[in-house]
């Protein structure tokens, strides 16, 4: 890996006595590493095994590969995530029952980190502006088994303006130089020059503003980047404290090999030390910055968010009594206890919305919530993701699959099975792992596992 020669010379500056150190690690093999999933059955055991290690500042964090074919992978169990990213969701630590803002969330590691510290319960609203890149959150968040999040699209100048000061907790993982990436991407050091994390910071600092207006007062602002560049870091917190002054912040507990953030780097205020940087010559991980800071008063009055609060509005659409009728039969049969917030349509896909209606009314919005299925000629299809979010004691109907049998589904084979069981719609677990749904005729399992996911 060739560092550009000015990256170097800032950094020798920066990192003085520590620089050749600094500079050394840069150009080592990075680290993998992968969270099992808490809201899941049990513990990923297959693909634990193969770990070489516990990540020491994250209980659900491992050291090592995931084979991304693997029934672990696959419905859910893991997600492949670097180690010094996983403690971004740990220093977040939302709790259950609370609304939780991911700004700028794809890929979804941290997103799903988020989702399982709520244990599902909650709203969780994850955005990501550009489309592509919210596609693949809405995969990985219903591959995690996600039931309380939704899933936009949006500019964070627009999200402002339908959630005034309404979450208890926003991250803002903010896009950036990614500095503290080059080793495990080296394709961002083609990106890099000079003025780049100053034209990144002054980016955060509007996403920043954004996020500002969507805080509760006494919420929690948690900003992380993975970059070392001090612009984007420790002056952006500078900048949040002079112009939000009830901001304060939070000291972060750090474990062993993380330092503290550098007020030599900004303005000199001592309260920077409250941040905390991952440098990889000193922790197994890649290079980060995480700030925690907490909200005071109210920075808009309620004429004023009202005002600001216009937008077009787009009409939510219910299912109708005949697709209710063919939605109640197949949750009787299959998910008997299952009480879902209120059902609303996209086209002919149902989902399970919640948060109020009015939230999602004029947002690109991906996923409503729960993507509970699709309505067809005189019947209802059940989702992929109703079977990942759900654990298999919750189902009327379960029909359990071997490893062989499994690979045939992902396949997108017909499977025949021995047992004499009623026709109708079942759960498939291998494992205790939830794959997905089929329909049994006679001693035949018609596989619905969407065309796309197959392997």
């Amino acid at each position: 890996m060739q560092l550009p020669n000015e990256f170097v010379t800032k950094y020798k500056k920066l990192m003085g006595a520590e620089a050749d150190e600094f500079l050394s690690a840069l150009a080592q093999s990075s680290y993998s590493g992968f969270r099992e999933n808490p809201l899941k059955n049990g513990q990923p055991v297959a693909t634990i095994e193969k770990a070489t290690g516990k990540v020491p500042y994250v209980p659900t964090g491992y050291y090592g590969q995931v084979n991304g074919k693997s029934l672990d992978h696959v419905t859910g169990w893991v997600y492949s995530q670097e180690p010094s990213a996983m403690f971004v969701g740990e220093v977040v630590n939302p709790q259950a029952g609370e609304r939780v803002l991911d700004l700028c969330a794809a890929p979804g590691g941290k997103t799903t980190h988020l989702i399982a510290k709520m244990n599902n319960q909650g709203l969780l609203v994850a955005n990501e502006i550009f489309p592509k890149r919210a596609k693949i959150l809405a995969e990985n968040l219903e591959r995690w088994g996600a039931k309380n999040a939704v899933v936009t699209s949006e500019s964070p100048a627009d999200l402002e303006k339908q959630f005034p000061q309404y979450f208890d907790r926003i991250l803002v993982d903010a896009p950036c130089s990614g500095e503290g990436m080059f080793r495990k991407e080296p394709a961002g050091i083609e990106y890099w020059s000079p003025e780049y994390p100053a034209e990144c910071a002054n980016r955060q600092q509007k996403i920043l503003a954004s996020a500002m207006k969507m805080l509760k007062p006494g919420g929690t602002l948690v900003y992380s980047t993975c970059t070392f560049a001090p612009e984007e870091d420790e002056q952006n917190i500078s900048w949040l404290l002079n112009n939000y002054p009830d901001l304060k912040l939070i000291p972060i507990k750090k474990a062993s090999g993380m330092d503290d953030g550098r007020p030599e780097w900004a303005d000199g205020n001592e309260e920077l030390k409250k941040t905390v940087r991952l440098f990889p010559h000193h922790l197994k991980g890649e290079g980060h910055f995480i700030a925690k800071l907490v909200n005071g008063e109210p920075e808009l009055t309620d004429k004023k968010r009202k005002k600001k609060n216009k937008r077009k509005k787009q009409s939510i659409v219910k299912p109708d009594k005949e697709q209710v009728k063919l939605f109640n039969q197949f949750i009787t049969s299959v998910f008997p206890d299952y009480q879902p917030h209120q059902l609303i349509l996209f086209g002919d896909q149902l989902y399970d919305l919640p948060l109020e209606e009015d939230k999602i009314e004029g947002l690109n919005v991906l996923r409503p919530g729960l993507h509970l299925g699709t309505f067809k000629k005189n019947r209802f299809e059940p989702a992929l993701a109703w079977a990942l979010a759900s654990l298999p004691q919750e189902a009327n109907q379960v029909i359990e699959l071997s490893q062989e049998q499994w690979h045939q589904y992902v396949h997108g084979d017909v499977i025949n099975i021995d047992a004499d069981l009623p026709n109708g719609w079942y759960l498939l677990v291998c494992e205790e792992h939830t794959a997905g749904f089929g329909k049994l005729v006679g001693k035949t399992i018609k596989n619905f596992y969407p065309k796309g996911l197959r392997f």
